[in-house]
Formats: structure tokens, C-alpha cells, sequence
């Protein structure tokens, strides 16, 4: 892939610049509320599955300093330019070519505080093939649910945190996969107020024994509808989006 493929991409307003390919799954919010809603702190290990060209794992380390991050993206020429991007911003994230279901030796034997993913939300069949082979990859399930599931629990210390973005529909299926995670929050996405929620985030702990807890929903757009161009993102969302903030979570982590 050539630079006349990529363009080169700006986050949480300016603070992160990825290449990533002009034509094909191309990263949004998603990756961007994914790093925010992570609970990491300083010191922590990071684990992102799926890391696509890196855009959550390099959100998450402008937010929190002193992190060190792994990520693993299957897709070569996306393992590319995630490498590239993290060596460009000197970011502290190494990048793994590997499908999660076959992690190299020396991943298996790690255990990391947080692991961070965004699994296709699509299931395997349904809808229309996209034309581009990586954004087909990216969005649509080759990989069961419940193994991205176990993966987490695999390589995550007793009490470690497993943060996920998922389509609202895909709820029930993430909650059926939980084995060996308690402590879960979810906090759904909506676009404006009054509709119904696209997306959720959830949070769950290995070994965590607090009840479920479904959360206030985040109102992404001002207004009842996009009346004007330009973004109408709510104040507390653009500061999550340009300026770098958390989301915000009940538990204060």
C-alpha cells in the first residue's frame, strides 16, 4: 500500500495523526469513545485485540501517560500502518501481526491490566459483503464473540478490565460470552435524545462479583436532528472526542 492510498487523519484534535487507507475500513468515533471509556491507569499493561491502524491505543496513550500497550490487528497491511503510526507519534505501542486466535508464544505467556476491542459487529452472513476486503474483515464476524471473550479472559490478570464497543443489537450476544467477567457496566450510545442507542460500551472485570449495571445512555448529538453542516456533538462528548477527556463512568475509574 502506497501513500497515494492512505490519507493521513487527525483525532482527538490534532493530538493523534494516523494514516490509514483512503479506500476501505476507515477508523471513526468508535475506536476514539473505546480508548475514553478504558479505566487505565499509569503503569498499566494494555491489550488491544483487533487494533485495526491504532487509533484507540494511541487515543489511550495521549489520555494516559505512562501506559505500555500491545496491539494485535490480523490484516497486514493495517498491522502496517498501526506500526507506522505508533512509531511516528513515539508512542509507547507495539504492534503485533497475529490472528487472536493464534497469538505467538510469547503474548500467550503475558498478562496485562486492561484489554481493549472493538469486534466486528457484524455477525457472519448477514447483510451484504463489502466490496473492500479489509473493511469486509474489519466489520464482519469470522470470529465468534465468545472467542474474543475468552481471549480477553486468557490474557487478563485476576481483577483486570475488559472495555468493548458493540452494536446495541449484539447486547445480548457479548452478555452470553461473559464467563469468568462480573462487575459489568454498559453504557449505551445514543445519536440524539429520543432515539434509540446504535451502540454500547461495556465494561466487564475478570473475577469481578458486583452486580450488572446498565448506565445512564451518552447523547451524542445535540438537537432533535442534523439541521446545518458541521458536527453537533454535546459538550461533554466533544471534549471526549477533541480535547482528549474520559467518559465518564459511575465507578469513578
Amino acid at each position: 500500500m502506497t501513500d497515494s492510498g492512505l490519507t493521513r487523519d487527525a483525532f482527538l484534535g490534532g493530538r493523534v495523526h494516523v494514516w490509514q487507507p483512503e479506500t476501505g475500513y476507515r477508523a471513526g468515533i468508535d475506536p476514539v469513545l473505546l480508548a475514553a471509556a478504558c479505566p487505565a491507569r499509569s503503569g498499566d499493561h494494555v491489550l488491544e485485540l483487533g487494533c485495526g491502524v491504532g487509533v484507540a491505543s494511541l487515543c489511550l496513550a495521549v489520555r494516559v501517560g505512562g501506559l505500555t500497550l500491545t496491539g494485535v490487528e490480523r490484516q497486514a497491511d493495517y498491522a502496517a500502518l498501526a506500526r507506522r503510526n505508533a512509531d511516528e507519534a513515539a508512542a509507547p505501542l507495539r504492534i503485533v501481526e497475529a490472528d487472536i486466535t493464534r497469538l505467538p508464544a510469547e503474548l500467550r505467556q503475558m498478562a496485562f491490566d486492561q484489554v481493549i476491542a472493538n469486534p466486528p459487529y457484524f455477525r457472519a452472513g448477514a447483510g451484504t459483503a463489502a466490496r473492500d476486503a479489509g473493511r469486509e474483515a474489519s466489520l464482519r464476524e469470522d470470529t465468534a464473540l465468545r472467542v474474543w471473550a475468552e481471549v480477553a479472559r486468557a490474557r487478563l490478570k485476576p481483577r483486570g478490565w475488559l472495555t468493548l464497543i458493540q452494536k446495541a443489537e449484539r447486547l445480548p450476544d457479548v452478555l452470553a460470552v461473559l464467563d469468568g467477567f462480573g462487575s459489568v457496566s454498559v453504557r449505551p450510545l445514543q445519536s440524539r435524545e429520543g432515539r434509540a442507542a446504535g451502540r454500547v460500551i461495556l465494561r466487564a472485570r475478570k473475577g469481578g462479583r458486583a452486580p450488572f449495571r446498565l448506565l445512564a445512555p451518552v447523547v451524542l448529538h445535540e438537537g432533535a436532528a442534523h439541521l446545518e453542516d458541521g458536527d453537533s456533538y454535546a459538550p461533554g462528548v466533544q471534549a471526549v472526542l477533541r480535547d482528549g477527556a474520559a467518559l465518564p463512568w459511575p465507578d469513578g475509574r
